[in-house]
């Protein structure tokens, strides 16, 4: 299996991993792939606005990191048992409108919110990549 190496509940590079390939390996583990390329934002609103569409928020969405982790957690839960996550941020925007603190903390909610699914024994795998 694809992911056999890699622990299941991580935000990391996607440097050898493909996107087609998360894909299949999210369809045949019959796990959720939420997929954003960023490669056209430049803002933190622009960023969030990206994930939302991409991953089919709710328009009630508050466009912020801490609605970011509410809906990539607690929303999700609420809806009922979770098979796991492939998650693919790829091109997020590395210039002076979302610099390196912004690009950390957009991180730190996932690395968050794969430590709320670890507590849950769900595995969430997140794979970014920079612009």
């Amino acid at each position: 299996m694809l992911l056999q190496t890699v622990r299941p509940n991580i935000v990391q590079s996607i440097r050898a991993f493909r996107v087609e390939d998360l894909l299949q390996t999210a369809q045949d583990t019959g796990q959720h792939f939420l997929y954003a390329n960023l490669g056209n934002a430049q803002t933190k609103q622009e960023v969030l606005e990206g994930i939302a569409e991409a991953f089919l928020f709710p328009a009630h969405f508050g466009k912020n990191f801490d609605a970011l982790y509410d809906c990539m957690t607690d929303l999700v839960h609420k809806a009922g048992p979770q098979p796991g996550f492939i998650v693919v941020l790829e091109q997020i925007p590395d210039n002076p409108r979302f610099d390196r603190e912004a690009r950390e903390q957009l991180l730190d909610v996932f690395r968050d919110a794969a430590d709320y699914w670890a507590d849950r024994k769900i595995p969430f795998r997140c794979f970014y990549s920079f612009l």
